[in-house]
């Protein structure tokens, strides 16, 4: 009966401890989304999400060419880096005996922990001085390989997920290897690389330091995706630093955004995570 006591003790210490640790946990996000919250809704109104930025010191203007520039940025790292990672991952789960597999895997591995300002200096030296211009198309480049990593694995995870049964089916059915794969294996996997995309593009919205090598900045409309782009976090980053209280005030505003960005993105997430657990069940 004591034994049986100090069990139940010791297992509601231990729910307790977790659950404290939890909550501390919480407290330094709860704090940084409040305080983003509240220093950015005041700068927040129509003119900032659809107005342009306005000379230094003038008081007035938005960043809507910024909010545009991030969305086209992000849409040409999908564009680079998901095919390729998505690609990567499958190679991985698929010909895991091949022995350029080990290589691509600790290459995945090594690349997550490279800091993103080294990609954009790799990728400075590589697009930019090429092509002789700071560029949209560069940037995405930058952020696509950053996002590869995250990309290639859970692709390579989810795929290895799917039951061999599946394959063994397609195979029994005549379908070639690659069909097999590209119709029965990764239309099983979808739900879950949907959302390993979605959070790896959560991941790079923020990115600032490889944007400042690679897009560099623009206050105005940007002709085209070989032209300098403004972006939310090269904008907070150049708004924060100016002398100017009214562009602080905009660079708050500018960071709420970005993270409203970043949470619908985490949200989407786990929305795909549940219609995928729903689908299972």
């Amino acid at each position: 009966m004591r034994s049986y006591a100090l069990r139940r003790v010791i297992n509601l210490s231990v729910h307790l401890v977790c659950v404290a640790a939890t909550l501390v946990a919480l407290v330094p996000l709860a704090l940084v989304l409040y305080h983003v919250a509240v220093q950015g809704v005041h700068a927040l109104s129509i003119d900032f999400l659809t107005g342009l930025p306005r000379p230094v010191g003038e008081a007035g203007g938005g960043m809507a060419n910024a909010i545009v520039g991030t969305f086209t940025l992000l849409g040409l790292a999908a564009l680079f880096g998901i095919p390729t990672g998505v690609l990567a991952g499958v190679f991985l789960a698929e010909f895991d005996d091949a022995r350029l597999a080990r290589w691509v895997r600790l290459a995945a591995d090594v690349m997550a922990g490279v800091p993103s300002i080294t990609v954009g200096l790799f990728v400075y030296s590589v697009v930019v001085v090429t092509t002789g211009t700071f560029s949209a198309v560069a940037g995405g480049v930058a952020l696509a390989v950053l996002m590869l990593p995250t990309i290639t694995r859970t692709t390579e995870e989810l795929v290895r997920l799917v039951p061999s049964v599946h394959r063994e089916a397609a195979l029994g059915l005549g379908l070639a290897r690659w069909r097999a794969v590209v119709f029965v294996v990764l239309r099983a996997a979808a739900p879950g690389i949907a959302t390993g995309v979605m959070l790896s593009i959560a991941r790079i919205a923020g990115e600032t330091a490889p944007l400042l090598f690679t897009s560099l900045n623009n206050q105005h409309w940007a002709g085209g995706v070989l032209e300098p782009t403004a972006s939310l976090p090269v904008m907070i980053y150049t708004y924060a630093v100016s002398p100017y209280e009214v562009m602080h005030q905009q660079a708050w505003s500018a960071a709420l955004v970005l993270v409203l960005l970043v949470l619908a993105l985490d949200v989407a997430a786990r929305l795909l995570v549940r219609y995928r657990s729903g689908r299972a069940s």
